[in-house]
């Protein structure tokens, strides 16, 4: 259990911290929520190494941004008091870092790549659910999570960080379950302005992460090339020197007549 005893905390602390939000009556109260849950990330991030923490840290204000986007400006779903928690932000930090630390986990190091068929089989199964026995019990075809199913099978099988979205699924599919069973926020049924119906929650969301990696990478990449450059211009950059610089400077005064010789100036 040892190897697992990180992902087990954060998948404790997942649930219970969305049965907490669902007994909030205040706002106040979602902030001490959320701070709560920005401690938890930090201390899990704490022994992560640096390159991993910054990943989290920097998912944290990318999924930020899609939040507004997505729950305010588009309005796919809603948090149960019309507003975006504090929790939410570090919650995807949480899920992000949950999803790094799997590369290293005994089970992925011993089945590979069979782990990512595993869970691709289930995310499969719950697409073909949401479009055909479950909208017997809820009311909804989820024709989102399907849509959303070939994105998340292209990465976990094409991406050298398929670990990383194998775990994710796990982890978002949790919070998914409980986040909307306990009514912390609630999947609209018909997407605005796309008009596709959506479950409660989508089958495989978790391909929206795949969007959050790779803007990640992205900005990481951007960052570094970006420093090289000014690395390489500070440490190529040359002072003149002052040598050549007056012979120089004497060449161009003789050539322009600035300096005339006495002998020049004989008419005769």
């Amino acid at each position: 259990m040892q190897p697992y005893w990180l992902h087990a905390y954060l998948l404790v602390y997942t649930p219970l911290g969305l049965f907490a939000d669902s007994r909030v009556t205040a706002q106040w109260q979602q902030y001490v929520l959320g701070m709560l849950t920005f401690a938890v990330l930090y201390l899990a991030a704490f022994k992560a190494p640096k390159e991993q923490r910054v990943q989290v840290w920097l998912c944290v204000a990318v999924a930020t941004g899609f939040e507004v986007f997505c729950s305010i400006v588009w309005g796919v779903y809603r948090y149960r008091l019309h507003n975006l928690p504090l929790f939410v932000p570090p919650g995807h930090g949480i899920v992000y870092l949950f999803g790094l630390l799997a590369a290293q986990t005994p089970v992925v190091k011993r089945y590979g790549r069979r782990v990512a068929y595993a869970v691709l089989g289930g995310a499969g199964t719950w697409a073909l659910l949401g479009l055909t026995v479950l909208p017997l019990v809820t009311g909804r075809f989820d024709v989102q999570g399907a849509l959303c199913l070939p994105v998340f099978a292209f990465f976990l099988l094409r991406s050298p960080r398929w670990p990383l979205f194998a775990a994710i699924f796990i982890i978002v599919s949790e919070l998914e379950i409980f986040g909307t069973s306990l009514g912390s926020w609630t999947w609209v049924p018909v997407a605005p302005w796309t008009h596709i119906p959506s479950g409660n929650p989508p089958s495989a969301i978790a391909g929206a992460y795949c969007i959050i990696d790779a803007s990640v990478i992205a900005l990481l990449w951007s960052y570094r090339v970006g420093l090289n450059t000014i690395r390489i211009r500070i440490s190529t950059a040359r002072s003149p020197r002052i040598g050549p610089t007056i012979a120089l400077l004497r060449d161009s005064r003789s050539n322009s007549g600035d300096v005339v010789s006495p002998a020049s100036t004989n008419l005769i």
